[in-house]
């Protein structure tokens, strides 16, 4: 009996640790995009109805501003703000939406011109797209530490307590970052590992220091760097910079992270940093939209808005199985939101607004509709049906089908560019000023 129940135990612990990147339960949201970065739930009674008072769990104001994700671990859900020039990591109680803590990592300028691009020497500093802030990277968690990413390169590891275990900087350890329109690409975990992307202007074409763009990573126990990896491109100024996320993938033989930015799309072991394959002539410009796999295929958006593209990797080895893109599809392609995949079928909003279902096979479009407002915010995938979020708070809800199927519309009241978190069966949405958990109100 002792037995049994020890291994009742260990399957439900089992059900909830990551391993090699991925969660193996619907109660946990660890990271931006969700355990496999690719905005898909597996929650089965996830609510498709809601309004400013009704179906909400709890609303919690929010100190600051940031278009950060929450992430979800247990009874803990974590989130990054900006106040002034105070950084903030948060914590909010999952049933209640008590804000438990409150800590300030660090304070940073959130540096702004008028949107002309950037002449001469200000292309070797950053600034900041009047959208985000410096609370734009999501954090991530393994249940036990909680790293927290800031677009001034601030980066720290707490417990769930808040206490802190270490911090560093990327800029002060790496160089100033050169981004162009201000960093914002979220840190992932891989076992012991925290892995950073920095994709940004090399300076190539001007005189004196150039720019490196990099993948690193620290132990998440000592904060100890253990591998640095160069990522180059052939990509030029503004090209280079990429706001993305990587994602993981795991063919049978090996898991990889894979990465798009730099009119080039790659992969490499999360393990020491080795490239394992790259693509390259993806042109576009600089990359806002991350890539998302479903099945052995991985889908990107070439950067402002170019082609939305296929790639079938090897189902064994997870290397591309020809030089050549499998499809492209050109119409109302996104510069911002992520696809995701469902079902044989891929989903895309652009900025502007126009959803579409394509089919993953062959790029063949089923429908175009256009939904209203404009859209920064990635679509979710969850129990047969897809969320899209728009910059006014309205989710708009259809079927994932082959038919455009309409199943509602829903408005927050408040304007959102995050993207959604899942957790069991409750959805939670950012807001410029509030933390939104909409479904059934918890039972004391």
């Amino acid at each position: 009996m002792h037995n049994l129940k020890f291994i009742n135990v260990m399957i439900l612990f089992l059900a909830s640790v990551i391993t090699d990147g991925f969660v193996f339960s619907d109660t946990n949201w660890p990271s931006w995009r969700g355990p496999n970065g690719n905005s898909v739930s597996s929650s089965k009674s996830l609510p498709t109805k809601w309004s400013d008072k009704e179906n909400i769990a709890w609303k919690t104001p929010i100190v600051g501003d940031g278009a950060s994700s929450p992430c979800i671990w247990g009874d803990s859900v974590f989130l990054t703000a900006q106040d002034g020039e105070k950084l903030l990591a948060l914590k909010f109680d999952f049933k209640t939406g008590k804000n438990l803590w409150s800590k300030e990592l660090s304070t940073g300028e959130t540096i702004r011109d008028p949107l002309r691009g950037k002449p001469g020497d200000q292309r070797r500093r950053q600034k900041f797209h009047k959208l985000h802030n410096l609370a734009s990277p999501s954090p991530v968690t393994n249940g036990k530490n909680v790293i927290f990413l800031f677009g001034n390169g601030d980066l720290a590891c707490s417990n769930f307590d808040g206490v802190v275990l270490w911090k560093k900087n990327l800029q002060k350890d790496q160089g100033v970052f050169t981004i162009w329109w201000g960093y914002a690409n979220s840190p992932i975990i891989h076992e012991n590992l925290v892995i950073c992307t920095v994709m940004q202007d090399s300076l190539e074409d001007l005189e004196g220091e150039k720019a490196q763009s990099f993948l690193i990573a620290y132990d998440i126990v000592s904060g100890k760097e253990v591998w640095k990896t160069p990522r180059k491109t052939i990509a030029k100024a503004e090209s280079c910079d990429s706001y993305t996320t990587p994602i993981y993938h795991k063919a049978e033989n090996q898991v990889q992270i894979i990465i798009m930015g730099g009119n080039q799309l790659d992969a490499y072991n999360p393990n020491n940093g080795k490239q394992l394959w790259k693509k390259e002539g993806l042109n576009g410009g600089r990359t806002i939209t991350g890539p998302t796999i479903l099945q052995n295929q991985v889908f990107t958006t070439q950067g402002m808005r170019g082609p939305l593209v296929a790639i079938n990797l090897d189902k064994s080895s997870g290397l591309p199985t020809s030089n050549k893109t499998t499809w492209e599809y050109t119409k109302n392609t996104p510069d911002s939101c992520c696809p995701v995949g469902t079902d044989g079928l891929i989903f895309i909003v652009s900025d502007n607004g126009f959803a579409q279902c394509l089919d993953a096979n062959n790029g063949s479009c089923y429908w175009n509709e256009r939904l209203g407002g404009d859209f920064k915010s990635s679509p979710l995938a969850c129990n047969g049906k897809i969320y899209f979020t728009n910059l006014e708070g309205v989710c708009t809800i259809v079927e994932a089908s082959k038919t455009f199927t309409l199943v509602a519309k829903n408005s927050l009241g408040e304007g959102v560019i995050a993207s959604p978190a899942v957790s069991n069966d409750h959805l939670f949405i950012r807001t410029r000023k509030s933390l939104i958990c909409i479904g059934n109100s918890f039972a004391n």
